[in-house]
């Protein structure tokens, strides 16, 4: 590959979609315009995003562009760590043997459950009224 390749991918978790374009350069990470620090307010969240570089020793070597949508700050921070983990696979195929193992190429599915007809939400009922 091309010293200056990107890579695109999509990560998601629940309704959180993220696109991320990883660029090899020197760790500049902005998410919907905003610098990283600026978007994600806790080291919490910082931290999950940059895990995958961590865990593959690559921290401070590669420019992420993020456009980010849907769900609360958590569900994008772990969507943006997923798309991440997704690109450095494409980059170099035995990051995966270091990433699958942590678990940030597993999507979280859990979306929350539609409201059904004749209840009130989609498990609770209406009260019984005997009389």
């Amino acid at each position: 590959m091309p010293a200056t390749a990107t890579q695109s991918s999509t990560g998601r978790r629940k309704t959180a979609v993220a696109r991320v374009w990883v660029t090899e350069g020197s760790g500049e990470m902005t998410i919907n315009g905003l610098s990283f620090e600026d978007y994600l307010p806790t080291i919490d969240l910082q931290n999950s995003v940059i895990a995958p570089f961590q865990v593959v020793n690559m921290v401070n070597k590669f420019d992420v562009k993020v456009i980010v949508k849907g769900g609360g700050k958590h569900a994008q921070a772990i969507a943006i760590r997923h798309a991440i983990s997704r690109s450095l696979t494409q980059f170099d195929p035995e990051n995966r043997k270091l990433i699958k193992p942590a678990g940030f190429l597993t999507r979280d599915p859990r979306m929350k459950e539609r409201k059904k007809p004749g209840q009130p939400g989609a498990r609770a009922r209406f009260q019984f009224s005997k009389r």
